[in-house]
């Protein structure tokens, strides 16, 4: 029992760490998340859950780091945007992140900017360029969250399931 205890504070503790990765960029949120999965697993011996369950989840965890690194690309190289404003919206998130999650997505979006403005002279349109690497981060994030809730809803109810 002390054992199941312990793996669900841990498991808590990750997922937590997983929902604030989905938002800062230096932590993988979903992997994270998907962790707590793993943990609650282990405590209940391993039938809270089915495996087929924990593999399609690893697979959209790892599926939306992925995509979160393609999608910001993606969309600024839609919008016009140069590696300098690709560069400059993740210095952007990362500097931003240390002011609320607001600034990781301010940041995003003034780090395109800046790095457009400074070193892509040539692209005529550098907020255009910046939206679209808005526009790739936020869509990054949002499946990344929508991931997190659903591998936080197993969780919760493997939890309630191992201790009624």
């Amino acid at each position: 029992m002390a054992l199941s205890i312990t793996m669900i504070a841990l498991g808590s503790l990750l997922l937590m760490a997983g929902a604030i990765g989905c938002i800062v960029p230096a932590l993988p949120g979903p992997l994270l998340a998907y962790l707590s999965l793993i943990l609650v697993s282990i405590a209940g011996g391993w039938h809270v859950l089915p495996v087929w369950l924990l593999v399609a989840l690893g697979v959209v965890a790892a599926a939306t780091m992925v995509l979160d690194n393609i999608l910001p690309a993606m969309s600024s190289r839609k919008a016009g945007a140069g590696r300098a404003g690709i560069i400059g919206s993740v210095v952007g998130m990362i500097v931003g992140s240390f002011f609320t999650p607001i600034g990781t997505i301010l940041g995003a979006f003034v780090g395109a900017f800046i790095g457009e403005v400074l070193f892509h002279r040539e692209n005529r349109a550098p907020f255009k360029a910046a939206a679209g690497v808005f526009r790739g981060t936020i869509l990054g994030i949002m499946i990344k969250l929508a991931a997190t809730g659903i591998i936080a809803w197993y969780f919760v109810s493997a939890a309630i399931r191992l201790f009624s």
